[in-house]
């Protein structure tokens, strides 16, 4: 309790008192040294902020080898964690499959780990799986076919037998294809829900071409036409040893786990009567032309502007990369000039996106509303134009190039991205460092070099330009745009099988 003594004419305070009184001292005091060290110094523009340089990445340790059979192995230790995981890459994919059965590559994706093995059912794999944490996952892409596990360090021996069990003895139970089925037939109701999944889908088509593989959609017909039988002769077809790539890291000794491997795997009998399969041929089947998917209920516009791009191969691909840091992300010029100034759109955006083994594309495109849809249209079209006629700045250059080398440390935040790129880059037969190439290829990039590519591979004249809306409450017709208007019907041929009970 706080008195004052008239004796000694001093305040008197308890022990709790004083404490507090200290502390505010404290407080008071710290608090005026930081005003002045405030005051003293001056306040820096953000360009005038210097950062040391970004520290060169080095690749883990890793480690090479091929068993007898074909199989390529890729192993990286990494102890900080008491976890393992692996993934097996299979040359195959949806490219592959036949139009008529169009579904087929992605049913065996999902039924090779849902269908269960010879020696387990689904629900026994469930069941073992849950009670340790670990997981083994299945799935197929347009290119690639793949499988994985992830398993603590103590259970890597009995998941990885799993794990090889599903690569090697999958069952496909025909009620879990029938419930894959099901799953699929949902997906194809639900495939006109979101516009800006139509105006992807219906794009690719337009540029790939309908019966393209990397455009077609899966369907109800072809969809009733794939059996069991079919899932077990794309099954034979593609899964052999020597189509295989596997890569495992984590918490395991190297020589263990290679002997792991060879128990597991090193019996599996290769086919050594496999021949390349040959890739689907591309070409750009609309050269230019304005489509329209009406969608009357829409406030707003999807649109883009797209047409045939390349690959990642291409010597050209990181200048193109820096054109499309120019021309995207804040402070880029299609922000800049469509969101900013002209109050057209939230997001735009404006990409070179190529592909490992056939061409990619470039796509333009954003929302905007209804009742500017053309003149957004026209605005990303002069921006593209733009790249090609004038030279872009060195600020404009540097951004671009800086954004794409500082983020370049994220490509190996940890070893599984790093191994995932080693595994890719040897199934599509790039070199093993072609991501050091690309970088050092981006710091010698030109003003010079991105108008050259922008005049080289940016073709307005093949734009097809794509709108899913409502015409009727656009301010300008999209004849405005061609005189030509294609309207594309979405509507979903045949019908969903009702539910058996």
């Amino acid at each position: 309790m706080l008195r004052f003594d008239l004796k000694s004419k001093k305040f008197h305070f308890s022990k709790g008192q004083r404490f507090v009184f200290t502390l505010v001292i404290i407080v008071a005091c710290l608090l005026v040294n930081l005003n002045f060290s405030w005051a003293a110094t001056t306040a820096k523009h953000y360009n005038e902020l210097q950062f040391p340089p970004v520290s060169a990445i080095k690749l883990p340790k890793y480690e090479r080898y091929v068993l007898k059979n074909g199989l390529v192995v890729y192993l990286m230790e990494d102890h900080e964690l008491p976890l393992v995981s692996g993934t097996a890459l299979i040359r195959t994919g949806s490219r592959w499959e036949q139009a008529e059965k169009a579904g087929l590559a992605s049913l065996v994706g999902s039924t090779l780990r849902s269908g269960g093995t010879q020696k387990h059912s689904a629900d026994e794999l469930n069941e073992i799986l849950e009670q340790r944490a670990a997981s083994v996952e299945t799935d197929m892409g347009e290119a690639a076919g793949s499988a994985s596990f992830e398993a603590l360090t103590e259970d890597v021996d009995m998941v990885f037998g799993l794990f090889t069990e599903v690569l090697r003895e999958p069952a496909f139970a025909q009620e879990k294809l029938d419930v894959d089925k099901t799953q699929i037939r949902g997906s194809i109701a639900r495939r006109n829900d979101n516009p800006n999944s139509i105006a992807s889908r219906e794009l690719r088509k337009l540029i790939y071409g309908q019966e393209s593989p990397y455009a077609r959609t899966v369907e109800y017909a072809t969809l009733d036409k794939i059996s069991r039988d079919d899932l077990l002769k794309f099954y034979q077809q593609y899964f052999h040893p020597n189509k295989i790539i596997l890569g495992i890291v984590g918490d395991f000794n190297a020589q263990k786990m290679r002997s792991l491997i060879q128990a597991k795997l090193g019996d599996w009998k290769p086919n050594p009567q496999i021949a390349k399969t040959p890739l689907p041929q591309v070409t750009q089947a609309n050269l230019g032309g304005v489509y329209f998917v009406n969608q009357p209920q829409l406030t707003q516009s999807s649109v883009l502007l797209g047409h045939l791009g390349g690959k990642f191969d291409n010597p050209d691909y990181p200048a193109l990369d820096v054109m499309n840091g120019v021309l995207n992300s804040f402070g880029g010029r299609l922000f800049n000039e469509l969101r900013s100034r002209q109050g057209l759109a939230y997001s735009v955006y404006g990409m070179w996106s190529p592909r490992f083994d056939y061409p990619g594309t470039f796509v333009a495109g954003g929302q905007t509303r209804t009742e500017t849809t053309v003149q957004f249209i026209k605005s990303l079209e002069t921006e593209i134009k733009r790249l090609q006629t004038a030279n872009i700045t060195v600020q404009e250059l540097n951004k671009a190039k800086d954004s794409t080398l500082n983020s370049f440390v994220f490509n190996f935040q940890d070893p599984s991205q790093t191994l995932s790129r080693l595994m890719r880059y040897e199934y599509y037969g790039y070199p093993a460092d072609f991501l050091f190439r690309y970088q050092k290829a981006i710091t010698t990039t030109t003003t010079a070099d991105v108008k050259r590519v922008a005049q080289k591979y940016l073709k307005p004249e093949n734009l097809v330009t794509l709108v899913v809306g409502n015409q009727s409450d656009m301010k300008q017709p999209l004849t405005n745009l061609a005189a030509k208007v294609t309207t594309i019907d979405i509507t979903i041929a045949g019908t969903q099988p009702a539910a058996k009970n």
